[in-house]
């Protein structure tokens, strides 16, 4: 047991001991984490055989019986998807732009394929038959039930979470886009040759390389945290302030304007001055693209891109607090990081990573089609807009009318979804529709709120029944920590007819605690 491994003989004997694949990947992040302790050097990296067993005996099996202990014995762990590593999760499309409150692909599809197993006893949906969500959010419904040679249709209040949704699953000229990229790629370039911003980051970046190296050596002050050796708050901020000096330092030589001027807006609050500057340049060029897809698929590239540049800490990305103008110590990376003064980088990745992720999806689409429409699912005519937008699926639709619901309707009070895109929304101008969300964080978790949003959720429910078939299923993902569903359920005239209950993994970078959510089959 006390035989050292290199990183490819731990991950050979992690995937035998756990008998599931483990990755060089995951052993690094185990390494690189302080989960176990490294020997030799970056090159010869070596780890102790009982290290690992340990970490594995001690987080593996006790995760499910604790969970379980604190959940219930009817938590189903086969819904955990716990065997997918986190590529799986969000394959392809579904990684096209960052959203909150999304549920993963493996579990639309375990509802919508046609196996059963022990929890899941019949089968639902066939191929051809129509899929609605009326909660669309980024469409992974319906990229699914794309996958899987089913019909589509979302509904989706927010016209942000509609483009994404739909960008999704259209079709598009990877070459035009590919070349129109490559074009504004140069542009954002040559605009960055007239200001100092690239050579005070290229200066930053080698300090702050030397000073982490030298007060931060990773792994083993990774390490020593977790073992007790280091106060790292007290470390940290004294090594915050040590390396503050040299980061004034610079931005006095190269003249760095760090705030805009006071402003309104999320896009005033949020960005460096630099970077605003960038993300206006950039702008004006999307609005001179005239393929109106291609203006489409960049506009959520540079979205993606302006949300990774936010004027934050590393650890507050997904939680704004206050704007983040120096640099700082990191507990997420656990040694001194900065904000971002270009967009330049994530620019690149995201372009790259997006026609690759669209080529991906392109090799497993079906012929069959899907929309999200924007509007209000408790008053909108599906039909009538599908008309407008999807003749075809129209016709089909009032044919053989849609199959049946799987949806994620909003948490009560959790997250307010339009704000999670509120620079989005400043920059490209899309209309908000704030008040007509269900369950938004802002009206909070009171009991106005739960009675609102019980209504709220009947009232969609209602509207989509009319466009149902008779032996209709609905399925509904909620925690529903209120016990609201049987109500809902009541108001919308349905019974559920099972509830399966799953445990949800590593719901944020903070929150690892024991947390469930039940899926509700609900029928006429």
């Amino acid at each position: 047991m006390n035989d050292l491994l290199t990183v490819p003989q731990a991950s050979e004997f992690a995937t035998q001991f756990l008998k599931k694949l483990v990755t060089t990947s995951n052993i690094s992040y185990l390494i690189q984490y302080g989960r176990v302790k490294k020997f030799g050097h970056n090159g010869s990296t070596q780890i102790r055989k009982y290290d690992l067993v340990n970490y594995y005996k001690s987080n593996l099996p006790v995760r499910e019986s604790a969970w379980k202990k604190r959940l219930g014995d009817d938590l189903n762990w086969v819904l955990s998807f716990d065997q997918y590593r986190e590529y799986e999760t969000t394959k392809h499309v579904h990684r096209l732009h960052p959203y909150k409150g999304k549920f993963i692909p493996q579990l639309v599809e375990y509802f919508l394929d046609g196996h059963i197993d022990a929890f899941k006893k019949s089968v639902f949906f066939q191929k051809g038959d129509i899929v609605l969500d009326p909660f669309c959010g980024s469409g992974t419904a319906l990229v699914q039930a794309n996958e899987l040679g089913m019909h589509a249709v979302g509904v989706d209040v927010s016209a942000f979470n509609g483009l994404i949704s739909n960008l999704k699953v259209s079709r598009h000229d990877l070459s035009k886009i590919q070349a129109t990229l490559k074009e504004l790629t140069q542009k954002l370039e040559q605009f960055l040759k007239d200001s100092r911003a690239l050579d005070f980051e290229a200066e930053l970046l080698a300090k702050l390389k030397d000073f982490n190296l030298k007060h931060f050596p990773s792994p083993s002050f990774k390490y020593k945290i977790r073992n007790g050796g280091i106060n790292e708050y007290q470390y940290g901020r004294e090594k915050e302030k040590d390396f503050l000096k040299i980061y004034n330092a610079l931005v006095k030589k190269y003249g760095i304007r760090l705030r805009q001027k006071e402003g309104k807006s999320f896009l005033d609050k949020w960005y460096l001055q630099m970077v605003r500057g960038e993300i206006d340049f950039m702008f004006e060029q999307i609005k001179k693209i005239k393929n109106v897809d291609v203006k489409k698929v960049i506009t959520i590239i540079l979205s993606r891109t302006i949300r990774s540049c936010r004027a934050t800490t590393h650890s507050d990305l997904a939680t704004l607090k206050e704007p983040q103008t120096t640099t700082y110590y990191c507990r997420k990376h656990g040694k001194i990081c900065k904000p971002l003064f270009s967009i330049l980088s994530w620019w690149k990745r995201y372009a790259a990573d997006t026609i690759q992720r669209l080529k991906q999806f392109e090799n497993l689409r079906t012929n069959t089609e899907q929309i999200c429409l924007t509007g209000d699912s408790r008053t909108v005519d599906i039909f009538s807009e599908l008309a407008k937008r999807k003749p075809n699926l129209a016709r089909l639709a009032k044919k053989q009318k849609i199959k049946g619901i799987f949806s994620s309707p909003p948490y009560v009070g959790l997250i307010n979804y339009h704000e999670q895109h509120a620079y989005a929304y400043d920059l490209f101008g899309f209309g908000r529709n704030d008040e007509s969300e269900i369950g938004p964080l802002f009206r909070g978790q009171g009991l106005a709120a739960r009675e609102s949003y019980v209504e709220g959720v009947a009232a969609v429910l209602n509207n989509c029944k009319k466009y149902l078939a008779k032996d209709y299923s609905v399925f509904l993902v909620a925690n529903d920590k209120w016990n609201l569903y049987s109500r809902i359920a009541e108001k919308a005239g349905m019974r559920i007819m099972e509830c399966f209950k799953r445990p949800v993994l590593n719901r944020t970078e903070r929150d690892k605690g024991a947390y469930c959510e039940e899926i509700f089959l609900m029928k006429e």
